[in-house]
């Protein structure tokens, strides 16, 4: 997934199809000069709907294609003939999608699963023809119904990846490491701060051919709740991951600070975060020698933890079956 691909936002401008008219025809043969009324109904105006697809990893596709409307319901004929229904238009997206109004910022639909299917838009009713309207004492109604108006709506669409594992760390601490290691996943990798400016998914393989989906959000700072960094454009990726793997340096000053700082960004940005389960991963573990190791030992926060070095192989077949035992949790 190049990063210039990924798109997680986008505004689309949605219209639903007008209902066609009903028919006011009256039924006319050789022998049959003054028939009755038979004016068929118009057809429907076609929906808009949104519907989930796990082919799907991004909303690039509806980028250039931000104005969306179905197809209009056609008119009703004679001889109670129904005018066709409009055409709908599917709109494809990931799942862990959302959509809002955008004018409102409503919350309309979360669409989470694949083939799951919501109407953003309903599309005009038919009207009825003057078939429907003959009575004992109106045998000869020169009316129908006219369809019903298009209904129209600006709508955002934002995408919350939905991954098994979510990696959480400051800046160059090896999130983007582990998963080319653990998976075969690309992400860009680099020694400096914001390599990783858009989430990167991968999975892993396990024992018996299991697997999980791990992402790659890009690094959190002190004040990321506050838009700081890239905090407020990426935080929300973390709101769907079943669990949470914090990454920290084992050249850190202080790892246990590190913890509670970020932590303390997801608690602020949503307090529901603090409740997912919590792993916590000391990487770069090749840079240190055993004595320091055995003093972060002791310095650790109280949450399952493991020493992994993804350059030099250490620790990640153990840090698979930490994270593979809490996912059957």
């Amino acid at each position: 997934m190049a990063n210039s691909n990924f798109v997680d936002y986008v505004k689309i401008f949605c219209r639903s199809g007008k209902g066609g008219a009903g028919s006011a025809h009256f039924h006319r043969e050789k022998y049959i000069p003054k028939g009755g009324p038979d004016g068929g109904d118009g057809g429907r105006g076609g929906h808009v709907i949104l519907r989930a697809n796990k082919d799907y990893w991004t909303l690039i596709h509806l980028k250039y294609a931000r104005h969306i409307f179905a197809g209009n319901g056609e008119s009703g004929g004679g001889s109670r003939s129904f005018g066709a229904d409009g055409e709908d238009k599917i709109i494809e997206v990931p799942c862990g999608t959302m959509a809002y109004d955008a004018e409102t910022h409503e919350f309309i639909c979360d669409v989470t699963e694949h083939g799951q299917e919501v109407i953003l838009l309903k599309g005009g009713r038919g009207g009825l023809g003057n078939w429907h309207f003959r009575t004992a004492t109106n045998q000869t109604p020169r009316y129908a119904q006219p369809g019903e108006p298009m209904q129209e709506r600006s709508i955002i669409l934002e995408l919350k990846v939905l991954a098994d594992v979510g990696l959480v760390g400051f800046p160059n601490a090896g999130k983007s490491t582990l998963l080319s290691v653990v998976s075969a996943a690309k992400p860009k990798i680099a020694n400096y701060p914001f390599t990783t400016l858009v989430p990167n998914l991968g999975i892993v393989m396990y024992r018996d051919n299991k697997s999980f989906c791990m992402a790659d959000i890009p690094g959190i700072i002190e004040g990321a709740h506050e838009g700081k960094g890239l905090g407020l454009r990426f935080l929300r990726h973390i709101e769907r991951n079943s669990i949470l793997l914090f990454m920290i340096p084992s050249d850190s000053e202080d790892v246990e600070k590190e913890y509670e700082i970020l932590l303390n960004e997801l608690r602020e940005y949503n307090p529901e975060l603090v409740d997912k389960k919590r792993i916590l991963a000391i990487t770069k573990c090749d840079v240190v020698d055993k004595e320091q190791i055995e003093k972060l030992q002791k310095k650790l926060p109280k949450v399952p933890s493991v020493f992994i070095s993804s350059v030099a192989g250490e620790g990640i077949a153990e840090l698979k079956d930490v994270l593979w035992k809490a996912l059957q949790e």
